[in-house]
């Protein structure tokens, strides 16, 4: 089957006559166990819950490639998956090479509990393939590609061979493209890694993530440390993304095609200074992307002459919420340096192109440049 058949027909129950084509959420503490407890699926919702299963099952297929089979374990958020791999890997003397421009909180998640902890953290910028300089001795590899909010690449498949050469495991941040637009264990990462608050399930609603890998024993370990660090997800928000990922290749066909027209007309306009997405030929990592990816995402960003330039554009727009995070069906922008912790500059805008028509987005996108002008 292709990816869309399948996405969408792992979100359906078991065929039993009269019985619903998707289940319902399973709210549960403790469940019935009469029996010694390793004969039975489920004992206590902290360590597993039958409606994550069925987001997991769904996940690890949408991870899985044509000569391996995933596995996936939801968490509550993003960034308790990331914790996860770090905390499930590192150990004090260990080295991780990150992006110096991954994403933000990921970043101050190692400089500021890691690293006290021992853990020596070596940084280079996404492109150019920096961090393969910075490999010897370490323990893991991060990576993340197209970069956020820069929309650099790198090439996946060249930095996992550097780092298993060097003895390193390989992380990948995905949240960007989703497993429908890049398979980083293809790619050769030992870990997937995704914030599926975004894209996965796109409706701004709920807050999820989640780790696949192909080796089993990392899946114990990813596994062991969300059981004892609670990083459980609500049955109700499971069943919620569940039920949001049936419509993922749908979604993302519509937001990616909307965000390349966008950033094309965008690369038109003189007020623009620059716009950055890796679907346009003339980006550095075009290439690669081309070779790594499916399709490119509905995230772009581009630079205004300033801080009251991009103000003044997002002040006029009728059609663009202003809001942070990205990968819901409504176009959503932001002026990110707002935030601070990235290297950008005052009138950077990110920008995640939604589900809507995309003649209107332009259109709107125009008046607003034309109110900046």
């Amino acid at each position: 089957m292709r990816d869309a058949t399948k996405v969408i027909r792992s979100t359906l129950s078991r065929v039993v006559a009269g019985e619903p084509l998707h289940s319902g959420p399973v709210f549960a503490a403790p469940y019935h166990t009469p029996c010694d407890a390793s004969e039975t699926l489920y004992t206590y919702a902290r360590s597993h819950n039958p409606t994550w299963t069925s987001l997991e099952k769904a996940i690890g297929q949408m991870e899985s490639g044509e000569d391996y089979q995933a596995a996936a374990l939801v968490f509550a958020s993003g960034m308790a998956a990331c914790s996860a791999v770090f905390g499930s890997v590192l150990r004090p003397g260990d080295a991780v090479v990150m992006p110096s421009n991954a994403y933000y909180t990921a970043r101050v998640l190692v400089q500021e509990y890691f690293t006290k902890m021992g853990v020596i953290l070596r940084m280079a910028p996404t492109a150019g393939n920096a961090q393969a300089e910075l490999l010897e001795g370490a323990r893991l590899l991060w990576l993340e590609s197209p970069s956020n909010p820069g929309m650099e690449i790198c090439d996946i498949a060249s930095l996992c061979d550097a780092a298993h050469c060097a003895g390193a495991l390989v992380a990948v941040d995905n949240t960007t493209p989703t497993p429908l637009g890049q398979r980083p264990l293809a790619l050769g990462a030992d870990f997937s890694v995704s914030s599926d608050t975004k894209s996965m399930t796109g409706h701004s609603d709920l807050l999820l993530g989640h780790v696949a890998v192909r080796d089993m024993d990392r899946l114990a370990q990813i596994d062991q440390w969300r059981t004892l660090n609670g990083a459980a997800l609500g049955p109700m928000e499971a069943w919620l993304a569940l039920r949001s990922i049936a419509t993922l290749p749908l979604r993302l066909e519509r937001s990616s095609a909307n965000a390349q027209r966008i950033a094309e007309f965008l690369t038109t306009r003189k007020e623009v200074k620059s716009v950055l997405y890796p679907g346009l030929p003339d980006h550095p990592g075009h290439a690669i992307a081309v070779k790594q990816m499916s399709c490119f995402g509905a995230v772009l960003s581009f630079l205004l002459h300033d801080k009251s330039a991009a103000d003044t554009f997002l002040a006029k727009s009728k059609l663009i919420t202003q809001a942070t995070s990205f990968g819901g069906i409504s176009t959503t922008a932001e002026r990110r340096a707002r935030w601070g912790g990235d290297a950008i500059a005052d009138g950077f805008i990110r920008m995640s192109a939604g589900c809507e028509a995309v003649e209107d987005l332009i259109e709107d996108i125009a008046q607003a440049l034309d109110g900046v002008r």
